[in-house]
């Protein structure tokens, strides 16, 4: 009995025997098994030869035919190659490319300092959209326009007075000008004045830099990327002979250290003031779109408010050459296949900070000059101990500052208190900077004796953008990109009057009131660069930008998009 059940539970789950049906007569009934399903029990109606079932007669020890197992592991085996196959098909090739290919100079682990793909996202600059497949392919179009290569690389370097900055541009050529793809930039500080009489060691302080170029610049495009070094007023300020030897050390290493060719006409240099707002202009329109393209098109204005200065350029909308007249402050652009005669000038001292200190000083020259009744050379520096009333500053708000720049003989201070007297009050003593009476040389004069085409008469209708220091006093109190002169004075009004509850919708306005004492002062001076200054009307309205299209308006890109349009680089 022990060995049927063993029999009977082997029987069961194995269930492999032929099913026959009621009516089938089996002529080979001792080498099959015939299973009756009855209900819900199975009855075996014939036991199994030892033979079917591999028993071994030697030892009694029944053992399971491989031979379903083995067909059963074949057709396993088959299925796992054909989904294996499929999924190699299916699946992109660059899922399946992994991290093989480290050699292209992307993951290169032994450049100085801490540069990664994070460069994009920070120091303050940004990246245009990324839409590459490869570094010398893109998704715009497969082939370029004729005579041109289809990827081009640019390298600017901006040298300022507190640090130096490298942007990485990249350009495709779908079209006869370039269109930018991507920008990289990476910051290090100090700037190259910081080095004063070590000229060796300010041009080592650009190999960071540098390093961000050879990483991000495919090394078949090294020996035609051109690349510049520009240097601002920090160089400036050193003095020709010292600012001379340390441009030449920075060419010297670029030269004998990296693949990249230096532009031939002032490749490393001071930047003249004018090419930093024809540049400037060059990038904002760009941007928009109003120049590169097959027929020319009304360009925009640009009014850039700096610490030191302040430039304007634009082009004149008249049909005649002569809309501009000859002269340092006429230049004649050629881009895209098309002459642009643009009036350009920069105003040093009527920068934001340059203002600020022009206009306490004015009052200070102004209040003891009636005390002293000597007029403006008779000012006695015993006399200057008193405070002075300033109606820029907020009510009771001091300051103290040093006189050596009122008087050079004096080492003492004189202290000004805010009066808060208003928009109108202020904007009295801001106007004089202007010097509106000054003799113009050369007629229409804007402001301080300089020739300026009329911006009533010339650019009516274009747009004009402002920004830097127009930017950042005007955006944060909630003004809209767009505003007429008009909403200007107004907010002006409120600001100078210490009308906090108008900006109560905007926590952050009035943090920034409370933190700047010089608001009033700042906008009163801002709003009478642009009417009383420029000439401006209040119904006009004026843009205010930081960025475009994700990139920042200043002048690198311009002077990138210049470098590209003066020669070809690549070959073809």
């Amino acid at each position: 009995m022990r060995d049927n059940l063993k029999q009977e539970e082997f029987d069961s789950p194995i269930q492999t025997a032929t099913r026959f049906d009621s009516h089938s007569d089996s002529e080979n009934d001792t080498q099959s098994t015939s299973v009756k399903y009855n209900s819900s029990f199975i009855t075996r109606r014939k036991s199994i030869p030892k033979e079917a079932l591999g028993c071994d007669d030697s030892d009694n020890k029944m053992t399971i035919n491989a031979k379903p197992r083995k067909k059963l592991w074949l057709r396993i085996m088959a299925l796992l190659v054909f989904f294996l196959c499929l999924a190699v098909f299916l699946v992109p090739k660059e899922r399946l490319k992994f991290s093989l290919d480290q050699d292209d100079g992307i993951f290169d682990d032994d450049l100085p300092g801490p540069i990664s793909d994070s460069d994009h996202q920070t120091d303050d600059t940004t990246s245009a959209p990324q839409t590459t497949t490869s570094p010398l392919t893109t998704s715009h179009c497969k082939k370029p326009y004729p005579g041109r290569p289809l990827i081009q690389y640019a390298l600017m370097i901006d040298a300022g007075s507190t640090g130096s900055r490298i942007h990485v541009y990249r350009f495709n050529y779908c079209n006869n000008s370039p269109q930018l793809e991507d920008e990289v930039f990476h910051h290090v500080e100090p700037g190259l004045s910081s080095y004063d009489d070590k000229p060796e060691a300010a041009a080592e302080s650009l190999d960071v830099l540098m390093a961000v170029a050879l990483k991000h610049v495919p090394a078949q495009l090294h020996s035609c990327t051109p690349v510049a070094v520009k240097a601002t007023a920090g160089l400036r300020l050193l003095g020709s002979k010292k600012s001379l030897r340390i441009l030449n050390a920075v060419r010297k290493r670029l030269e004998s250290r990296y693949p990249f060719p230096i532009i031939a006409n002032e490749g490393v240099a001071i930047m003249d003031g004018r090419d930093e707002g024809v540049y400037a202009w060059i990038t904002v329109n760009y941007l928009l779109q109003r120049i590169g393209s097959a027929h020319k098109q009304p360009t925009a204005a640009i009014f850039d408010l700096g610490g030191g200065s302040t430039q304007i350029v634009f082009e004149p909308d008249s049909a005649e050459d002569s809309a501009v007249a000859p002269g340092e402050h006429r230049y004649e652009l050629q881009y895209g296949g098309h002459t642009y005669v643009l009036y350009q000038h920069s105003y040093l001292d009527y920068g934001l900070m340059s203002a600020r200190k022009r206009i306490k000083e004015f009052m200070i020259k102004m209040w003891y000059n009636i005390k002293s009744k000597k007029g403006s050379t008779g000012v006695k520096a015993e006399e200057l101990d008193e405070t002075t009333p300033h109606p820029c500053l907020p009510k009771n708000y001091t300051e103290e500052l040093p006189l050596k720049d009122i008087l050079p003989s004096s080492d003492d201070v004189a202290t000004i208190v805010g009066t808060g007297a208003g928009h109108a009050q202020c904007r009295a003593v801001t106007e004089h900077l202007f010097d509106k009476n000054k003799e113009c040389s050369l007629s229409p004069c804007a402001f301080d004796g300089v020739y300026q085409p009329s911006l009533r008469e010339t650019f009516s209708v274009n747009d004009i953008y402002a920004f830097s220091y127009f930017y950042d006093r005007a955006n944060p109190l909630g003004m809209p990109t767009e505003f007429s002169l008009g909403e200007l004075r107004e907010l002006t009004d409120a600001v100078c009057a210490g009308d906090v509850s108008k900006f109560a919708h905007l926590p952050e306005a009035t943090k920034a009131l409370e933190k700047n004492p010089h608001y009033c002062m700042d906008l009163t001076f801002i709003y009478g660069l642009l009417h009383y200054g420029y000439e401006i009307p209040l119904d006009r309205e004026v843009k205010i930008a930081k960025k475009i299209k994700g990139i920042e308006t200043g002048w690198c890109l311009g002077a990138a998009i210049a470098v590209l349009d003066s020669a070809h680089w690549c070959k073809t």
